[in-house]
């Protein structure tokens, strides 16, 4: 919550067609054309700078490409960057925990799960004033987006959802794109939302299919692709991808991205996360995800969603420099700023704009403050 070599607006695009969400990976072949063959929808067989966008990929095609070598899958991922976006800026954004914790799933991942025993203070849902303050020193600070995420399972149709409603007409109204991630909605809900203002809702993946329910058991994928359904029906912009590190296969992975390939028109944009592992969480003994696969997952996903942005998101204070700079030359094209993503730790500002100075690259034109 860009299809053009310029900086895009703030302003969202108009509305979408709405999603395909029937997705069956199993009916997938897992074995198929070799690589290279055109039936096996590996870009060696045509135009490698390509940005038609595709909804066919085959697994077997998806996994020839994540193990191209790593300077041939960098250079694919780098010519279809360079057609689509402009490959010296990057988006920053900013994500704010505006109701932390007590949240009933029971996602291995969260601490702000109510299953688990991570060390963290729950806060009410935050007022609005605040909330507009952090929006407006977000933009101020270079922020081109603004995403707001409650710790809910599904959005309810009460006094919170109408205070959340009005969160983001402030936030348009400071001429900043606006996000939310609450939970599971409903038709009348994203529509609700999309009279708001609202750009972008972010309702992750995770994972593939086959390993969710080993990382998720009060919510079923399905669930997940209906409220991607709900709000793109609603004329909302898509933010869904996935954390890596999890003690999933590269094939889980890779299968996240085959149903998201898979969505008629692809999510506009896909954060790749890097798992934060939380002390009281079932996760937390989990290693880090190793720098080059942290590079190739986010070089597939440049190919295999040409237009979409990819963020950097989630696990960005266990990368190095170096590591982030290639992800930059991958296709990533947006990160979260700010030293707090949600509940877990970030870079922070100054690191961030001292790494774009850096790398001679620039942050996305910021809205004047005071418009």
């Amino acid at each position: 919550m860009t299809t053009t070599a310029s900086a895009p607006s703030p302003t969202p695009s108009p509305a979408p067609s709405p999603v395909t969400t029937s997705v069956d990976v199993e009916s997938s072949p897992k074995a198929g054309p070799a690589a290279g063959d055109p039936a096996a929808g590996d870009p060696a067989a045509g135009d490698p700078a390509s940005t038609e966008p595709r909804h066919d990929w085959t697994l077997d095609a998806l996994r020839a490409l994540h193990d191209l070598a790593l300077p041939e899958l960098m250079f694919r991922a780098q010519s279809i960057h360079r057609q689509a976006h402009d490959p010296s800026k990057v988006q920053l954004c900013t994500l704010l925990s505006i109701k932390t914790g007590a949240c009933p799933e029971d996602c291995s991942y969260c601490p702000q799960s109510a299953h688990h025993n991570a060390d963290l203070k729950r806060e009410k849902l935050l007022d609005r004033d605040t909330v507009l303050k952090a929006a407006a020193r977000a933009r101020d600070a270079g922020s081109t987006r603004f995403c707001m995420g409650a710790a809910w399972r599904q959005v309810g149709d009460d006094r919170q959802f109408e205070e959340v409603l009005a969160m983001v007409r402030g936030v348009r109204d400071l001429g900043m794109e606006a996000c939310c991630t609450l939970g599971m909605v409903t038709p009348h809900q994203a529509e609700r939302l999309a009279a708001a203002g609202l750009t972008a809702y972010n309702h992750n993946l995770d994972t593939g299919p086959d390993y969710y329910d080993k990382v998720i058991t009060t919510r079923t994928y399905d669930d997940r692709l209906r409220t991607l359904s709900n709000v793109r029906q609603a004329g909302v912009t898509l933010c869904s991808g996935g954390i890596l590190g999890m003690g999933e296969s590269i094939d889980d992975r890779l299968a996240m991205l085959q149903v998201l390939a898979s969505l008629e028109p692809h999510p506009e944009s896909v954060p790749i996360n890097a798992l934060v592992a939380v002390e009281g969480t079932p996760l937390a003994q989990r290693p880090p995800v190793d720098a080059f696969e942290m590079v190739r997952m986010v070089a597939t996903a440049r190919i295999v969603l040409p237009t979409s942005r990819v963020r950097l998101s989630a696990g960005r204070t266990t990368m190095s420099r170096e590591t982030q700079a290639l992800c930059f030359l991958a296709g990533a094209n947006s990160i979260f700023t700010g030293d707090k993503l949600l509940t877990t730790p970030n870079p922070g500002e100054d690191a961030d704009r001292q790494l774009l100075a850096d790398l001679g690259m620039q942050a996305e034109a910021a809205v004047a403050a005071g418009t």
